[in-house]
């Protein structure tokens, strides 16, 4: 299995990179991830409905570019499908059996994901109705995926 994660936005806190290098680290036993991370737009703190649909474009254009044509993609969004670890277990493990051997997690930036990217999308995924810093929902994500593949081998993992 590949899985392509695509991200919008620097991360610059240590303590998340530490995170996330340990879980890629974990994840490498079971699939190639492959971590893209894509400049964020440079915007001020008000912006108009345009200009942050404007926003959402350009970084969604950036995002559409990196999507490989056969990927599964699932765009990380709060308005998404809520899934439990095992839900997510089962879907990963359905795109395996089924011969999707690649998968594409978008995680947009600040203002969200532009409509064609969730028009690409083949699922919106949420991990909560609250909202997360994009940067933390890399953590959570590749733990996530992690977790995915415990459950999925039947390997212990905490609950």
């Amino acid at each position: 299995m590949n899985i392509t994660i695509i991200t919008v936005g620097k991360l610059k806190e240590k303590y998340l990179k530490q995170g996330i290098e340990e879980y890629l680290k974990r994840l490498s036993a079971y699939a190639k991830i492959d971590m893209i991370e894509l400049a964020d737009e440079k915007a001020p703190e008000t912006l108009s409905d345009i200009e942050m649909e404007q926003i959402k474009e350009k970084e969604g254009q950036r995002i559409l570019s990196k999507i490989h044509p056969d990927a599964h993609v699932i765009a990380l969004a709060i308005e998404g499908k809520l899934k439990s670890s095992e839900e997510l277990a089962e879907t990963i493990d359905k795109l395996a059996t089924y011969g999707t051997s690649k998968i594409c997690f978008i995680i947009g930036g600040s203002l969200g994901l532009s409509k064609e990217v969730m028009k690409r999308a083949d699922e919106a995924l949420s991990f909560s109705r609250m909202t997360f810093p994009h940067q933390l929902m890399r953590l959570i994500l590749v733990e996530q995926v992690y977790r995915a593949y415990r459950i999925n081998r039947g390997e212990p993992y905490h609950k």
